[in-house]
C-alpha cells in the first residue's frame, strides 16, 4: 500500500473534456477522478493548453479516446510511493520525507511521455541517452503518452503522473506562463538534439561567448524556420536566443519564414530575421523555390503544419543539408521523395523536449539574458574572404510567452475553447480547469 502522506480529496469524478470515438468534436463529460499508480502522482489542473496536436487528434489523427490535452500546469495534491520503497534498501538515496517535501502542494508541469519502466529503452540499455539525446525520455516503445496516446489528457480537473516526469515550476512564475513550457520544451528540442553546428574554430572546438575566435574552419550554419504558427513562433523564439548566445561574432541570424506580418512582429526582439514566405517563393522554378533562397540553408525547420511545406522546405535546404520536421498532420498528401534522394537530405523528426529547460527560459529576466555586442569581428565568410564585420544584431529580449494568449475559457467551454483555437486568427488558447 501507499504512505498516510497524502492530501486526499473527496471529489469522487471530475469534469473533462473527453472524445469518444477517433474524429469525434468531443465534448465535456463527467469521469471518474484517476487513482495515483505506485510511484505516481495525482495532479490537480490549474490551466492546459491547446495545441495543433489537439486539433489533429479532433481529425482522428493517432486514433486516439479519452481526455484531450498534453500541455499543462497543475498543483501536486497525492503522492503514492509505495510501503516497500519506504522499508526496502537500506542504501537507497531515495528520502521518502524529502520526496513528500519536494513535490505535495507545489505547482508542476510534466514530460508527457510515460513509459513503462521495464525495456531496454527505459533502463538505458548501451547508454543511448549518452550518444542520441534523451533518447529513453521519448522513444520507450511500450509508452503512453498524455492526451495523445493510450492516457487521458490535461483538459480535465485531474490526471496522474510519474513522480519521475514532473518538473517544479519556479515561485512568481504565472500559471499562465507554465503553461507554455511544454510548447517551448518541442522548441528546445532541436538544440537538445544538436542539430544545429554554431561554428568551430582552430581547436575543432564548438564557440561559446565570451570566445571571439573569429576563423573558422566550418562556419556556423545558416538556419531557416518555415511556418509562423504557434510552433513556429516558439521554435523562432528559441533558436534565435540560441544563435545569439551562442554565435560569438555577427554571423547571419535565424530566418523566419511566414504569411501573417502580425505574428511575425511577434518574435521581435528573440533574435531572428523575420521574412514573408512569398520572398522565397517562385511558381516557375522546378522546386518552387526563388533562386536568392533555394539551397541556401544548411538547417531548414518545418512547421508549416501541412505536407505541402515540405516542398518548399526541401528546396530551401541546400544539398546534403538537414531538414527538422516539427509538424503532424492527421491529412495524408501524394508524397514526392526524390528532392531528398537527389540532394541528400539529411531529414530528422524532432518532438518532445526539456522541460526544465524550457521553464528556465520563461524564468530569466532581462539581466540574464545573452545579447550580442557590438564588436566588429575579424570573420573567414564561406567563400574564403576574410574582412572586419560588424554585428549589428537586435538586442535579444526576455520571453515574454503572455503575448500569445489570445483567449482563455473555463473547462466546462471546452467545446468552445477547441473552436477558438481553430480559427486561423488565433495564437493560443488556455483552459481554467481550477481556481
Amino acid at each position: 500500500g501507499g504512505t498516510p502522506f497524502k492530501k486526499r480529496s473527496t471529489m469522487a469524478t471530475m469534469l473533462a473534456f473527453s472524445i469518444q470515438n477517433p474524429g469525434d468534436e468531443g465534448k465535456v463529460i463527467s469521469l471518474p477522478k484517476p487513482q495515483p499508480e505506485p510511484n505516481f502522482a495525482l495532479i490537480k489542473i490549474l490551466r492546459a493548453g491547446v495545441c495543433n496536436t489537439d486539433l489533429e487528434i479532433l481529425q482522428g489523427y493517432m486514433g486516439f479516446t479519452g481526455v484531450l490535452g498534453h500541455e499543462f500546469v497543475g498543483i501536486v495534491e497525492e503522492l503514492n510511493v509505495p510501503q516497500n520503497t519506504i522499508d526496502s534498501d537500506a542504501n537507497s538515496t531515495l528520502n521518502v520525507i524529502d520526496l513528500y517535501d519536494k513535490w505535495l502542494g507545489k505547482r508542476v508541469c510534466g514530460d508527457i511521455n510515460v513509459g513503462c519502466g521495464d525495456c531496454g529503452v527505459c533502463l538505458n540499455e548501451h547508454n543511448r541517452d549518452a550518444c542520441c539525446a534523451k533518447f529513453s525520455r521519448n522513444h520507450c516503445p511500450n509508452r503512453t503518452v498524455l492526451g495523445i496516446l493510450n492516457r487521458n489528457g490535461t483538459m480535465a480537473e485531474y490526471i496522474t503522473l510519474p513522480i519521475t516526469n514532473l518538473h517544479l515550476v519556479p515561485e512568481g512564475m504565472s500559471d499562465e506562463v507554465a503553461v507554455f513550457c511544454e510548447p517551448l520544451a518541442a522548441a528546445c528540442r532541436i538544440p537538445e538534439q544538436g542539430l544545429v553546428n554554431y561554428g568551430y574554430g582552430a581547436d575543432g572546438q564548438n564557440l561559446q561567448p565570451p570566445d571571439r575566435v573569429a576563423v573558422y574552419l566550418r562556419p556556423p550554419d545558416r538556419v531557416a524556420i518555415l511556418g509562423d504558427g504557434k510552433l513556429g513562433l516558439m521554435i523562432a523564439e528559441v533558436l534565435g536566443r540560441e544563435h545569439a548566445r551562442r554565435n560569438p561574432v555577427a554571423s547571419p541570424a535565424p530566418i523566419l519564414f511566414g504569411k501573417h506580418a502580425h505574428k511575425l512582429g511577434l518574435v521581435e526582439g528573440s533574435g531572428v530575421e523575420r521574412r514573408f514566405v512569398s520572398e522565397c517563393i517562385d511558381a516557375t522554378a522546378f522546386n518552387g523555390v526563388s533562386k536568392d533562397h533555394a539551397g541556401k540553408y544548411d538547417v531548414v525547420v518545418d512547421a508549416t503544419g501541412s505536407p505541402a511545406g515540405l516542398t518548399i522546405s526541401s528546396g530551401l535546404c541546400r544539398p546534403m543539408g538537414t531538414l527538422v520536421l516539427k509538424s503532424t498532420c492527421a491529412a495524408g498528401k501524394e508524397f514526392n521523395a526524390a528532392p531528398f534522394v537527389i540532394d541528400e537530405l539529411r531529414v530528422v523528426g524532432s518532438r518532445c523536449g526539456p522541460i526544465d529547460t524550457a521553464l528556465e527560459l520563461l524564468n530569466l529576466d532581462a539581466a540574464d539574458v545573452a545579447s550580442p555586442t557590438p564588436t566588429p569581428n575579424q570573420e573567414t565568410d564561406r567563400n574564403g574572404a576574410s574582412g572586419p564585420v560588424s554585428d549589428e544584431r537586435e538586442p535579444i529580449q526576455p520571453l515574454r510567452v503572455e503575448k500569445y494568449i489570445t483567449q482563455t475559457f473555463p473547462l466546462s467551454e471546452a467545446a468552445d475553447a477547441i473552436r477558438c483555437a481553430a480559427l486561423k486568427s488565433t495564437m493560443k488558447v488556455q483552459i481554467i480547469c481550477s481556481e
